[in-house]
């Protein structure tokens, strides 16, 4: 048996993604097999080869190819820009990660900033019930009241505790298909088509609602200025834009960089922290603004997620 793992990245989230997979081998068990997977849509031929050379005598790294169109529906409009900044389209690659491997009953996925700090098998070994996944709740936005607001008001989910951010989710994946979340999904985003900042996240929420097991917050540790570091945390996740390899300051930065060392891309993520300027980081920190004024616009919106369960049932 393999305890299967899956990231979902763009071509030029290779290096990070090198240092995510880095920090996952340094924890595993010996005397257990484990395969990742990542899924992508274009990747030139070194990064392919970069990835997969980091394979070891159990852990093997392989890539799979996103088929165009299965994530045709999917489209390049603003309605589906990640943070109300832009379209990325591997943000929606997990969606489709149960129906694509049909062989497991249940996998791990990863997003590509994340830091492994135990055994991945810890997770994939965590019982969940009939849940549809298991993830964290979203601390990154838990003091953030606008964002709080877009939760509750456009999002219709309260509490907006109960919002889970799934940069680390461990997939019911025979539930995922017993349930059709992918045709649920489709019908959805062709009918309704939702102002989200967070579509791929937003989706995930909806759709499984009240069919979430929240883990305990050490599994997605997140960069928060409102909270002291979590000790020992299991899994890191620079989520939003505080990324190490752009502030030298960021919280559990030192998780990132003691794992980087090792990695052929150390010098070149070196070289971005060092060329991301001052202003580079007051934008950074402004983007988080420009997410807030598109939660004002969203709230006006006819159709919104809160709306709509007012008179249908979007759940599963």
């Amino acid at each position: 048996m393999t305890i299967p793992v899956f990231y979902t990245i763009s071509d030029n989230y290779t290096p990070y993604a090198a240092v995510s997979i880095q920090s996952l081998i340094d924890h595993v068990d010996p005397n257990k097999d484990y395969t990742i997977t990542l899924l992508v849509q274009n990747i030139s031929d070194m990064h392919k080869k970069d990835l997969e050379d980091l394979s070891t005598k159990n852990v093997h790294v392989n890539i799979f190819h996103i088929d165009d169109e299965m994530v045709a529906p999917i489209h390049n409009s603003e309605e589906n820009y990640l943070r109300a900044q832009f379209f990325t389209m591997s943000i929606f690659y997990r969606l489709f990660i149960p129906n694509l491997f049909p062989q497991y009953d249940k996998a791990v996925y990863l997003d590509a900033d994340t830091i492994i700090c135990t055994d991945i098998a810890e997770l994939y070994n965590t019982e969940i019930g009939d849940n549809m996944f298991a993830s964290v709740p979203d601390m990154s936005i838990r003091f953030i009241k606008p964002l709080q607001v877009y939760i509750k008001e456009c999002q219709g989910i309260f509490p907006p505790e109960k919002y889970i951010n799934n940069g680390v989710i461990l997939f019911n994946m025979k539930a995922f298909r017993d349930k059709k979340f992918v045709d649920k999904f489709y019908s959805l985003i062709e009918k309704y088509h939702f102002d989200n900042i967070d579509p791929d996240q937003a989706y995930m929420n909806e759709i499984c609602e009240d069919k979430i097991y929240h883990l305990p917050l050490e599994w997605d540790a997140m960069p928060n200025e409102h909270m002291d570091e979590i000790k020992n945390p299991k899994i890191v996740h620079y989520n939003l834009f505080f990324k190490p390899w752009h502030f030298a300051d960021v919280q559990y930065g030192k998780y990132f960089w003691d794992v980087a060392k090792k990695s052929p891309y150390y010098e070149e993520l070196k070289a971005q922290l060092a060329s991301f300027t001052d202003e580079d980081r007051k934008k950074a920190r402004t983007d988080l603004d420009w997410m807030i004024k598109k939660v004002d616009e969203i709230k006006d919106e006819d159709v919104t997620w809160a709306k709509v369960k007012k008179t249908t049932s979007v759940k599963i």
